[in-house]
């Protein structure tokens, strides 16, 4: 694919987002959703209108797999490059991989525009086009293996939320397209224009595309037996969260509370625990600009040793490293002292 266009700031971006029969609205809508707000806070700081975004399909009304229908226009045929083709994932997406018309137009568009992206399930897709062998990808991890075993040639991983491979991007499920978007519209535009959407839709600016599809905190929700105790530890980080502390909480004897622990979570006690605040520490050393010391005592480790080999056992690098990846130009967000909860301003 060439991808030699250069594109000067005050260009205005052909963004074509692609839909079929079937996909997930959100895939469509999120996007959707990010180059607008782009085009209104450029709008408000003067500037040009960054991205002209159309959806495109095969068929006048799709019909999403929510049952909302959304008018699409044909897909073009113009000889006018797109700068950005994103293409929706969704329940729909084996019949459109059977639509050998739809897989041949991505194929040919994607050798014009400037960069081609996915959203979740939308990596099948580019996949049956040919644009991502010999590439890496992501795509929902309840599809991972599937994608893997069926195009052999794709370097598939299972957990980031986006991976870039030169021109082409993947996203994992559903919401990590805004994220993957998002990130587009900060290389293009920069980080404040990025920094007022984010704000303004309530998301976080930087989660980076090595980030975990799914926090433990968020996989912790289906293990009901002890829905209540892991609530309890995320508002108690810095408490004595001993083995035989959280068998009292749960009325427990210690060992009995071990072996349900292992049995429903596949963590001991105090490995969680431990992943809990770590997760803690995480998310106060990319949003906020906290000394290391306060962010080793909001999380739970008693000193910053602590935290630092804690760190380097479960994330492979050291807090200072974390942080200057995750928050590179030091803007912060303010975060509440467990560590869990984000302020965003909102526009005026």
């Amino acid at each position: 694919m060439t991808k030699n266009v250069r594109f000067q700031p005050n260009t205005t971006r052909r963004v074509e987002v692609v839909a079929f029969r079937g996909a997930q609205l959100l895939d469509v809508t999120g996007p959707l959703q990010i180059f607008a707000s782009a085009n209104e806070f450029a709008a408000e700081s003067g500037r040009a209108t960054p991205y002209a975004v159309s959806l495109v399909s095969r068929e006048s009304t799709v019909v999403t797999s929510s049952g909302l229908k959304l008018f699409a226009n044909p897909l073009p045929n113009t000889p006018e490059a797109p700068d950005t083709l994103v293409v929706a994932g969704g329940g729909g997406v084996d019949d459109a991989m059977a639509n050998d018309r739809l897989v041949e137009w991505i194929r040919f568009r994607a050798g014009m525009a400037r960069r081609t992206v996915s959203v979740c399930t939308g990596a099948f897709l580019l996949a049956e086009a040919g644009l991502l062998d010999g590439r890496s990808a992501v795509t929902h991890w309840a599809r991972c293996v599937e994608l893997a075993q069926r195009f052999p040639s794709i370097k598939v991983h299972s957990k980031p939320i986006f991976v870039r491979d030169g021109a082409v991007w993947t996203s994992a499920g559903v919401t990590a397209g805004m994220d993957l978007c998002l990130a587009l519209v900060e290389e293009d535009l920069g980080r404040e224009i990025a920094l007022a959407i984010a704000r303004d839709l309530v998301m976080f600016l930087k989660r980076p595309g090595d980030q975990a599809q799914y926090s433990l905190t968020l996989s912790l929700q289906k293990v009901q037996r002890f829905e209540q105790l892991h609530s309890w530890i995320q508002e108690n980080l810095s408490a004595n969260l001993t083995t035989p502390a959280l068998a009292r909480q749960c009325g427990m004897s210690e060992r009995t509370f071990i072996r349900r622990y292992g049995d429903e979570t596949g963590y001991t006690p105090a490995r969680m625990v431990e992943r809990l605040r770590i997760e803690c520490a995480q998310r106060m050393l990319a949003e906020t600009d906290e000394p290391l010391k306060i962010v080793a005592l909001r999380s739970g480790f008693r000193s910053e040793a602590i935290l630092r080999r804690s760190f380097a056992r479960v994330v492979s690098m050291s807090p200072n490293d974390y942080r200057r990846v995750w928050a590179p130009d030091g803007t912060s967000l303010n975060v509440h002292p467990s560590g869990l909860n984000r302020t965003l301003g909102t526009r005026q």
